[in-house]
């Protein structure tokens, strides 16, 4: 990313990085307090060095792989099973990864253990068990219904119900006129 807004051009790489970037330049979702930005930094860390190879590497092998194998599933399976089980005992001490406030931790870690959770992907939600994680569901469905979660959902989706999908964003009121079905009915 290049942050053009100031004097001089920032450049801006890696998700988390990105995320603590404009965390701090809008001051929202990165807490201030020591304890509460340590907290939100750690779990944003935990997801940039597990959810990537972990999840990612159970999703190649049980749906993407030409060869099914049941070794590299069930290995990948079971470390996922693994942090989802970290993932609910946090969230059952604490509403949100970090503490009571939504943070820059949860928007990480949100896209890819909310969206397993709530069996979006690779249609492994019974696979693996996920209905067990009770304070990881509410936790997903939780952030899954904030109304900026549901707009960043519609730009460039790539499957399920594309009609109300949103292909490029440019300014807000674009999720109200610029959807696909809306250029279809003007069309």
């Amino acid at each position: 990313m290049l942050d053009r807004s100031g004097e001089t051009p920032i450049r801006v790489f890696e998700s988390g990085a990105i995320l603590v970037h404009l965390a701090e330049k809008f001051g929202e979702f990165l807490p201030t307090a020591p304890e509460a930005r340590a907290e939100c930094l750690s779990w944003l860390f935990w997801q940039m060095g597990s959810a990537p190879y972990l999840g990612g590497g159970f999703g190649h092998f049980y749906a993407y792989a030409p060869t099914k194998m049941e070794y590299p599933i069930n290995r990948f399976a079971m470390e996922t099973k693994r942090q989802l089980d970290v993932l609910d005992r946090r969230l059952a001490e604490s509403e949100y990864l970090a503490g009571p406030d939504y943070t820059i931790a949860d928007i990480a870690v949100w896209p890819w253990y909310g969206g397993m959770i709530l069996g979006w992907m690779y249609g492994a939600a019974e696979f693996l068990d996920v209905q067990s994680y009770k304070n990881v569901l509410r936790w997903a469905e939780q952030i899954h219904a904030r109304p900026a979660v549901k707009r960043g959902r519609m730009v460039n989706r790539m499957q399920g119900d594309l009609s109300s999908q949103l292909r490029e964003r440019h300014v807000a009121s674009d999720f109200e006129t610029k959807t696909q079905d809306k250029l279809e009915a003007q069309a």
